[in-house]
C-alpha cells in the first residue's frame, strides 16, 4: 500500500506545481508572450475552469472503466495539457493547454481516494488519503519555489516542461505501483443527486468558491504585489514563495490537530475569520516587508487550513452521493480560484494599485464565513427536532 500512496502522492505534487507554478513566473509569461499581466491571470481562470468542467463528468463516467485504467488516462491528460502550454505562444493556445491541464485535477482526488479505500486496513484509510494529499502542500512548500526560480532565471517555459516530464514519471509510478481496481457504484445515479435537494451542501459549496476566491484574488498576483507594493526584488521571489508553501504545510496539520477539539465548523468559521482580518491588516501595511511576509503567510496557511474542515463538513452532506460531493467540492474550490483571480484582474484593469487586491479578497472571505454561519445557525435550529425525534 505505501508504494500506491507514494505514486498517488506524486500525482498531487504534479497537480500543485501546475496550478499553483503559474503564479511565480506570471511576470515572466506576460512578457514572454506580450500580453497584459491580467491577461496572464486568466490562466490560472483556465485551469479552474478546466477542473470545474472535468470533475463531475469523471465522477459520473469512472465506473465504466477500471480505477487504474482511469487514473492513467487522467495524468496523461495532465502531461498533454502541461506540454501544449509549455510550447504555445498564442493567447488562444495557451487557454487551451490550461484548460486541458485542469480538466483531470478533481478526478484524480476522487480516484485516488477510492483506490485507497479499497486497498488500507480498517481505521487507515483517512491516513492513506492524507499521505496522497500531502504531495499537494510538498509542491506549495518545494516544487513551486523551484519552479519560480527556474522561471526568473531562465525561462517559465522550463518551469512547466518540467511539470510535463513529471507526469511521465508519475504515469510509469502508476503502471507499477497501482493495483488494477473496479468501483461499482451502490447505489443509482439519479439516487446519487438527492442530497442536493438540501440548502446544507450548497451552503459549503458557496463557503469553499468564496473562501477560495478571497484568498486567490490576492495570491494569483502574490509577485507583482510582493514586488510593487512590498519592494521586494524578483530574486527575492524563490525564498518567499517556500514561505508561503510553508504556511500551507502548517495550516493543513494545525487544522487536523484542532479538529481533536474542535467542530469542523468552528475551526473553518473561525479560519475565515483569521483570513478576513489578515486581508484588512495587508492592505494598510502591505508596504512592509515584514507585515507582508507575515500576513501573507497567514493567509495560506488559513488556506490549507480549511481544506479538511470543509471536505468533512461535505462528507457528513452529502450521504449517498459522496463521489459527486467530492467532486462538487473541487468544482468550488477551483471556481473559487477562477473568480478570485478575475476579480483581482478587475481590480489592475480599472487601474487600482495592487494593495486593493486585499480589498475584494476581504469582501469575499466574509461571504465564506457567512455561509458558513448561516449553515451553523441551520444545524442548531434543527438540532431540537432530531433530538426530539
Amino acid at each position: 500500500m505505501k508504494k500506491t500512496v507514494f505514486s498517488l502522492a506524486l500525482a498531487t505534487f504534479g497537480l500543485g506545481m501546475a496550478e499553483f507554478g503559474i503564479m511565480g513566473v506570471l511576470t515572466e509569461l506576460a512578457n514572454n508572450v506580450g500580453i497584459t499581466i491580467p491577461s496572464a491571470g486568466h490562466m490560472i481562470s483556465a485551469y479552474a475552469a478546466g477542473v470545474v468542467i472535468g470533475a463531475p463528468i469523471m465522477a459520473l463516467f469512472s465506473s465504466r472503466f477500471s480505477l487504474k485504467s482511469t487514473l492513467l488516462f487522467l495524468v496523461a491528460l495532465c502531461l498533454i495539457g502541461n506540454a501544449i502550454f509549455t510550447f504555445s505562444s498564442s493567447y488562444l493556445m495557451l487557454v487551451i493547454g490550461r484548460l486541458i491541464s485542469g480538466f483531470p485535477h478533481g478526478a484524480i482526488f476522487g480516484v485516488g481516494a477510492i483506490i485507497l479505500s479499497k486497498i488500507a486496513p480498517p481505521g487507515k484509510v483517512t491516513m492513506a488519503v492524507a499521505g496522497m494529499i500531502a504531495g499537494m502542500t510538498v509542491a506549495n512548500l518545494i516544487g513551486i519555489p523551484l519552479g519560480t526560480w527556474i522561471g526568473h532565471e531562465f525561462s517559465w517555459r522550463y518551469t512547466f516542461m518540467l511539470i510535463s516530464g513529471f507526469f511521465a514519471l508519475v504515469i510509469v509510478s502508476v503502471i507499477l505501483w497501482v493495483p488494477n481496481l473496479y468501483d461499482k457504484a451502490p447505489t443509482r445515479l439519479s439516487e446519487q443527486f438527492h442530497f442536493l435537494k438540501k440548502p446544507e451542501p450548497w451552503l459549503i459549496f458557496a463557503a469553499t468558491m468564496f473562501g477560495n476566491a478571497g484568498v486567490f484574488a490576492w495570491f494569483s498576483y502574490v509577485k507583482p504585489f510582493m514586488v510593487n507594493v512590498s519592494g521586494f526584488s524578483e530574486s527575492a521571489m524563490t525564498l518567499i514563495m517556500m514561505l508561503m508553501g510553508l504556511g500551507m504545510v502548517l495550516g493543513n496539520m494545525f487544522s487536523g490537530r484542532l479538529s481533536v477539539t474542535f467542530s469542523p465548523l468552528r475551526i473553518a468559521a473561525a479560519t475565515e475569520l483569521v483570513i478576513v482580518l489578515s486581508m484588512v491588516a495587508l492592505f494598510v501595511v502591505g508596504d512592509s516587508k515584514t507585515g507582508a511576509l507575515s500576513l501573507g503567510f497567514l493567509c495560506c496557511a488559513g488556506l490549507f487550513a480549511l481544506s479538511a474542515p470543509l471536505q468533512i463538513l461535505l462528507l457528513q452532506n452529502a450521504k449517498g452521493g459522496e463521489m459527486l460531493g467530492a467532486a462538487g467540492g473541487q468544482m468550488a474550490f477551483n471556481f473559487g480560484n477562477a473568480v478570485g483571480a478575475y476579480f483581482g484582474g478587475l481590480i489592475i484593469t480599472f487601474g487600482f494599485t495592487y494593495s486593493y487586491l486585499t480589498l475584494p479578497a476581504a469582501l469575499l472571505t466574509f461571504a465564506a464565513m457567512t455561509a458558513l454561519l448561516i449553515y451553523g445557525h441551520r444545524q442548531t435550529k434543527h438540532q431540537p427536532d432530531v433530538v426530539a425525534k
